[in-house]
């Protein structure tokens, strides 16, 4: 075998490393599953909604529904990622979510399900999540050798970005055969899920230094810690503000069926675009990733972001809105690679439950208040203006963040 055979055999293992690892395989398939079972989600739970009420409130409420466990729980779910086995809280976070789908889906199955089921159905599965997020991401650091972990975060992000390709997809298409279709198909995922962290061998407690009983001040640490490094918190405040007023999630239903006249297939590309972007944006990034001038990449990347969010909104055809929301993905996936290593790289172990909890707060949860932000302004002004000022508003937010962050804009390193 020739030397250039040899190197070519060598650097394909080391970008299969982190398989090498037989917890992390299972870690990978409940990261797929759990991401196409919340996507299904998504594309069903909207669709059926706007079927039955026809109200852009209605779809706004389900965003709120969602986004209110990880507010009440917010300085709790870090607290325990940090105190209990956090494979013991990843399995019971997720299969409350299967209950909670299992729930609307056996109301589907016997009739129409009443509305108030369904905000409790998303309830549950919002405190699910709330309490899980945190837990899964301070865990994936203990599953591989310190050498590997690179290489498991970029397959990790890899596999989540899949699944919220296929998810959607999946999802819009299984819903053509009915919404129980689609519900039975999300909860079957949400069940297999928990099965593969529960089948995790690796001791996922936590450092005991980072246990102790609840208090103020330890409840607040994970914030305290993010407020102290300005450049950190103006990263990730910049995606909340990004996600609160661009998202547009909660009225994909009303411009699939209203504005673009397709069906829930056509939601289900909707959906998907944005992560089609995100991953062609991820390849980019491999061969030519950011070393220099991250804070203002990452600032120009969100003002483009709301761009294409108010093109969106503008768009009354099918393939100029894909490209659009493609565009969308592609340029959050720069400012989610800054954030992302900045929080992952600069919080110690004993309280990377807490710190991962606040940045969930400002970034899942936000985007689910998104939603109901934007389903409330649909609701008074109509889906595409809403979605316009939201976008213009994003970026309009991002150009200040030069002046209310400088040190922000003048980050050079993404990790100093």
């Amino acid at each position: 075998m020739s030397a250039t055979q040899d190197e070519a055999n060598t650097q394909a293992q080391g970008a299969y490393a982190a398989f090498a690892y037989r917890d992390f395989r299972f870690w990978i398939a409940y990261r797929l599953l759990s991401g196409v079972a919340l996507q299904m989600k998504n594309v069903g739970v909207g669709w059926y909604i706007y079927e039955l009420t026809g109200s852009a409130l209605a779809l706004g409420l389900a965003g709120l529904a969602t986004f209110l466990p990880s507010v009440v729980f917010a300085l709790f779910t870090g607290h325990v990622a940090d105190s209990y086995n956090r494979r013991l809280v990843v399995v019971l976070s997720f299969s409350l979510c299967a209950l909670g789908m299992g729930a609307l889906t056996a109301a589907v199955l016997v009739g129409t399900a009443p509305l108030w089921l369904i905000y409790v159905s998303v309830v549950l599965i919002g405190i699910g999540r709330a309490f899980g997020n945190p837990a899964s991401q301070a865990i994936t650091p203990n599953l591989v050798p310190r050498e590997t972990f690179a290489n498991a975060v970029t397959w990790y992000s890899s596999f989540w970005q899949v699944a919220t390709v296929a998810g959607p997809a999946i999802g819009g298409l299984l819903y053509i055969g009915g919404p129980s279709v689609c519900f039975v198909a999300a909860t079957l995922c949400f069940v297999v899920a928990s099965l593969m962290v529960a089948l995790i061998r690796t001791p996922l407690d936590p450092p005991k230094s980072g246990k102790g009983p609840i208090s103020i001040q330890s409840l607040l640490v994970g914030l305290h810690f993010m407020w102290s490094r300005p450049v950190m918190f103006g990263a990730v405040a910049l995606d909340l503000v990004a996600v609160l007023f661009g998202g547009v999630a909660g009225l994909l239903p009303i411009v699939a069926k209203d504005i673009l006249m397709t069906g829930p297939w056509g939601l289900g590309l909707l959906r998907s675009c944005p992560a089609i972007g995100a991953i062609a944006m991820s390849a980019v990034l491999a061969y030519y990733p950011i070393t220099s001038k991250a804070g203002r990449k990452m600032l120009i990347a969100v003002v483009i972001y709301g761009l294409a969010i108010a093109v969106f909104g503008l768009s009354e055809t099918l393939w100029l809105s894909m490209l659009a929301l493609c565009v969308v993905g592609a340029s959050d996936s720069v400012s989610v690679v800054v954030r992302h290593t900045m929080v992952q790289s600069e919080a110690p172990d004993e309280m990377r439950g807490r710190v991962a909890a606040v940045n969930s707060v400002f970034i899942s949860g936000s985007a689910d208040l998104g939603e109901f932000r934007a389903g409330s302004m649909g609701a008074f002004m109509g889906a595409a203006n809403a979605i316009v000022l939201g976008g213009l508003m994003t970026s309009a937010l991002a150009l200040a963040w030069f002046k209310l962050f400088p040190d922000l804009a003048r980050r050079d390193k993404i990790v100093n």
